[in-house]
């Protein structure tokens, strides 16, 4: 009898045991697919029917001459949203333009027939939350639609000190011209929209990106906790090492190392990351991007302007000179 009731024993802890590897073999084969499959039917679709807009066109930057020029000769084909707050626009804008707050601004575009227009001109102060905007709405199928270069900045002096004081040398003793290399790919950021279709998911998450707003990180700011930050100096090869980047920064080459089969998943999707470009304009479509798939990232301020305004002036790169405002007529 003893002999009987140990063997039933040993047979009900046998089953137990096996019971248990069951549930924990399947808790494996249900969450682990499920962790990337969204970001991964994302990025399928964005590099696919999505038209690849990051590592093709990019950026769709116009500079305020050519606003100038296409709203004069054609005001019924040119729209100008400007999306500053409401009482700087009534200091002064641009005539014709429609003020919308961010995060309104998709909800715009959602309402109003925006394809009838050759181009649609996203406006701000300094170019760059309109660039993010833009990039947002390029990646959502808008392709008509541009961002104005330096901003209000570059319309008229009453808003040129936008980018004034935006410029300097904040980082000037962190610019390195090492090389620092890539990590080890990992996986992409999850995403729990609830979708299953790319374009669909592309809609949760551009809808929910305006209304969390612009992400950017002064450069003092960024300066002050290196540490805490996965930096990004999306600029080419070579001027990655000369005038240099920012301490730690690694480089990212435009059009082509935000790929899947390139080196898109090297950035951490479990850490603060910061991009930079040379004047913070591109550098704002790479974030909308980034954020697009899930990466914490934020774009810095006025780029390498305000990290080594000198050194990129000495190298004849991109920046901000006083040139670049117009003086245009502003309505009031």
């Amino acid at each position: 009898m003893f002999k009987n009731l140990r063997k039933l024993n040993l047979l009900l802890a046998g089953l137990i045991v096996a019971y248990a590897l069951f549930l924990n073999s399947c808790s494996d084969t249900n969450s682990t697919p499920a962790v990337n499959v969204e970001s991964q039917t994302l990025i399928t679709y964005l590099e696919g029917t999505g038209g690849d807009f990051i590592n093709t066109t990019g950026s769709a930057l116009e500079a305020a001459t050519a606003v100038k020029q296409n709203i004069t000769a054609e005001p019924a084909n040119y729209f100008v949203m400007d999306i500053r707050d409401t009482a700087t626009f009534a200091k002064g804008h641009i005539v014709g333009a429609v003020n919308v707050q961010f995060k309104e601004i998709y909800n715009y575009f959602k309402a109003h027939d925006m394809t009838k227009y050759k181009k649609v001109y996203l406006v701000c102060f300094s170019g760059q939350s309109a660039g993010y905007a833009t990039g947002l709405l390029r990646l959502a199928g808008n392709s008509n639609v541009y961002s104005m270069k330096f901003g209000m900045a570059s319309w008229h002096s009453d808003f040129s000190a936008t980018w004034k004081n935006g410029v300097g040398n904040t980082a000037q003793a962190y610019l390195k011209q090492d090389s620092v290399a890539k990590p080890v790919a990992g996986d992409l950021p999850v995403l729990s929209t609830g979708k299953t279709l790319g374009k669909d998911i592309l809609e949760a998450r551009v809808a929910q990106l305006f209304i969390d707003g612009f992400p950017s990180v002064k450069a003092a700011d960024l300066i002050g906790s290196l540490g805490d930050y996965f930096i990004m100096a999306y600029w080419t090869a070579a001027d990655y090492k000369d005038p240099g980047h920012l301490q730690g920064a690694i480089n990212y080459v435009p059009k082509s190392d935000f790929k899947l089969n390139t080196f898109l998943k090297t950035v951490p999707a479990n850490k603060k990351c910061a991009i930079y470009c040379y004047t913070g304009h591109t550098a704002s479509y790479i974030t909308a991007f980034l954020k697009v798939m899930g990466y914490d990232v934020k774009s810095v301020s006025f780029g390498g302007n305000s990290l080594f305004y000198d050194a990129m002036v000495a190298k004849s790169k991109s920046a901000w000179k006083d040139t670049e405002c117009q003086n245009y007529d502003l309505v009031k």
